[in-house]
Order: structure tokens, then sequence, then C-alpha cells
């Protein structure tokens, strides 16, 4: 099974991958804000899942030309893995209300012991 943050990786290349099939894996690391290893690393594991595929144009005047295609497996694993993701973030956001609730409750009963000039 894999960690959160793998999924959230997955998540990100599938969808950078969806808009521009045609990006390298330089610009992928760049957009992800990770290493060119580790976005290696995800590419290398998308493939072997099947939820892409790389297309080489050999005819193309840069050898190193590569298309990274999602598969019909890879664009509903997308589809599952966004579901996952918005699930996550929106328990995250319902505890964040909850959290800001109470502090709020407990800012108003000690309203009083706070300096104006906090801002609050």
């Amino acid at each position: 099974m894999m960690s959160d943050s793998q999924e959230e990786n997955h998540l990100k290349v599938l969808r950078l991958l969806m808009e521009n099939s045609h990006m390298n894996q330089r610009d992928l690391a760049d957009a992800l804000g990770v290493s060119l290893g580790k976005t290696n690393y995800c590419i290398k594991a998308l493939v072997e899942k099947g939820l892409i595929k790389v297309q080489n144009f050999r005819n193309s005047q840069n050898k190193l030309a590569y298309a990274y295609l999602l598969t019909p497996l890879g664009i509903a694993e997308k589809a599952n893995l966004t579901a996952c993701f918005l699930r996550r973030k929106l328990a995250e956001y319902e505890s964040l209300n909850r959290e800001i609730e109470l502090l709020k409750r407990e800012v108003g009963e000690h309203r009083a012991d706070i300096p104006l000039s906090s801002g609050l």
C-alpha cells in the first residue's frame, strides 16, 4: 500500500501528464518540486503499474523526445486517486474548522487577557 505522499505524487504526475504528455522528467521534477531521481522513480513505478506508457519518437530530431501517455487504467486510477485525495483534504478541512471554532471560543473567553496590539 502506498503512503499518502506517494499517492499524492502519483496523482500530481498523472494530472500533469494528462495536461501535457510531452513534459520531460526535468519539467515534471520542477513542477512537482522534487528531485529528478525521485521523478524518474515515480515514472518507472507508474509504467510498471500500467498507468502510463512511454512513447519514443525515434524519427524526431531530438532523440530523447518522449511522450508519457495515460493508459485507460491510468485514467481510472487518476480518478480513484483524485477521489481519495479529495476525501482526505475534506477531512483535514473539517478538522481545521473544528479547531478554529474551539480557538475562537477560547479567545472569546479570555479576550480581556489579550493585548489590543495582537491583531485579534
